[in-house]
């Protein structure tokens, strides 16, 4: 008789993030905007995920109320179980400092300080961080610890902003054009930053852009247009952000 054997079930992805039916309405005198229409999503730990859509989608807006900077006008999100929605400012500040990094477009480094002492800003509150040597040798800066911002390029200080967004070892890393101030080559550079974190920490990664050759070196693409996702699509296979140009 055949050998029995079996097969170990293979774990399901842990949900990092549910959405459901999100809306966003900024009231501007007698004007409403509407800037999500009842959005449904949901998110997983270590994909790396691009919301693709042109100026005006919802893409920051989803961006910043996952974040827990914002909260719908209507409609729930959960982070790992947890209601986001309603919650207090001081349950959502713990929620940003503990669990949440983020990059947005323009560095936001504080010109007085290295590249060193920037990161060491975060790792000072968080409680169990990296050290700040560590997280810049991750975006590949190990040799730049000690110059100010003003002694870097471009894309020297975003990779510095991403290592200060990872250095307190987040679930998430949330990324708002993180490559739209920069041009072609040293944007790649940047995305290569962000493609080693997704892979050597396993945090969900999530890149807004409404450059499509981006999209190529996601796991899943979701694209938004008025306020709605039209779409969302699975990579076969990723694209090495070192292979990307636009």
């Amino acid at each position: 008789m055949p050998a029995e054997f079996s097969v170990a079930p293979v774990a399901a992805p842990e949900l990092v993030f549910s959405a459901r039916r999100l809306t966003k309405v900024y009231r501007m005198g007698e004007v409403e905007v509407h800037a999500l229409r009842g959005i449904d999503l949901e998110l997983y730990a270590g994909e790396f995920v691009v919301l693709l859509g042109a100026s005006g989608s919802g893409k920051s807006t989803l961006l910043n109320i996952l974040g827990g900077l914002d909260a719908p006008t209507d409609g729930v999100v959960t982070c790992r179980g947890h209601v986001l929605t309603g919650a207090g400012e001081e349950a959502l500040t713990r929620f940003r400092r503990e669990s949440v990094g983020f990059v947005f477009q323009f560095y936001n480094l504080i010109p007085s300080l290295t590249a060193r002492e920037n990161v060491a800003l975060v790792t000072e509150i968080a409680g169990n961080p990296m050290k700040p040597e560590d997280a810049l040798a991750l975006v590949g800066l190990a040799g730049r610890l000690n110059h100010f911002p003003a002694q870097l390029s471009g894309g020297e200080q975003q990779r510095v902003a991403i290592a200060r967004a990872i250095a307190k070892r987040p679930a998430v890393l949330l990324c708002d054009e993180p490559t739209g101030a920069l041009d072609s080559a040293t944007g790649v550079l940047v995305l290569d930053a962000l493609e080693r974190i997704n892979r050597e920490t396993g945090a969900l990664t999530v890149v807004i852009t409404h450059n499509a050759v981006i999209a190529r070196m996601a796991d899943r693409v979701i694209r938004l247009s008025d306020g709605h996702i039209v779409g969302v699509e699975r990579n076969s296979e990723r694209v090495a952000a070192k292979e990307l140009a636009w």
